[in-house]
């Protein structure tokens, strides 16, 4: 198993700076992750600095709160392939979902996966603030409208990844659609417990220690 290929190389903290993006950019490369996620205004100098690599960049759309409007999404979801972008992950109308307007938040990820053309399309659930009918119904509004891949969680909300959501999401969608565990997957260990359950990606702040075995320091994504 490629670990390494599991690994979204994740910074997304409000404080990033140009030198730690560079430094991100940097492991990434050396590590040969499957991508870097960055926030938008990243997009640009993630993409120069991995230019000649197969090293995706991934950005985030409607993050943290999923709760921008669909025009909104869909134009910024353009701007970030436009910058570079061969990667997104869109974070779901969660408000929407819980007053039962399914139809609007499957057309908000249909919109955002029309934007993105060939893009791969990830959906951010933030299975924390869900009941377990919430997912199953998330994930097949995903699926409906055309996402690539289910994902758990921002990093921003309440809880994180469990093997437990990486379960039942990969019941939900099938074998054809991607699962990614975000937020709190810190060690190899917990990578592999992911895997094992069914995600397909792993999105983290950690993915050095998680390819090295060792142990990571903080918390968070």
């Amino acid at each position: 198993m490629k670990l390494n290929k599991y690994i979204d190389h994740t910074l997304l903290k409000p404080d990033a700076t140009a030198a730690m993006i560079d430094k991100l950019c940097a492991e990434a490369r050396e590590h040969d992750f499957a991508s870097v996620c960055v926030n938008p205004y990243w997009v640009k100098r993630s993409a120069e600095l991995l230019a000649g690599t197969d090293v995706k960049v991934c950005t985030v759309i409607g993050f943290p709160l999923g709760a921008n409007s669909t025009a909104a999404k869909a134009a910024e979801t353009r701007d970030a392939i436009a910058n570079g972008a061969t990667e997104v992950d869109m974070v779901l109308n969660i408000g929407a979902l819980k007053s039962g307007d399914l139809e609007a938040v499957k057309q908000d990820v249909a919109a955002v996966k029309e934007a993105c053309g060939d893009v791969l399309l990830k959906v951010i659930l933030e299975t924390g603030l869900l009941t377990e009918e919430e997912k199953v119904t998330a994930c097949k509004l995903c699926v409906e409208a055309g996402a690539d891949y289910v994902k758990t969680s921002t990093g921003f909300g309440p809880g994180g990844a469990t093997v437990e959501d990486i379960a039942l999401m990969r019941k939900t969608v099938g074998p054809e659609v991607g699962v990614k565990a975000s937020g709190g997957v810190r060690d190899r260990a917990a990578a592999l417990a992911m895997i094992e359950a069914g995600a397909t990606r792993i999105g983290a702040s950690s993915g050095i220690a998680i390819v090295n075995g060792g142990e990571a320091a903080g918390s968070g994504y």
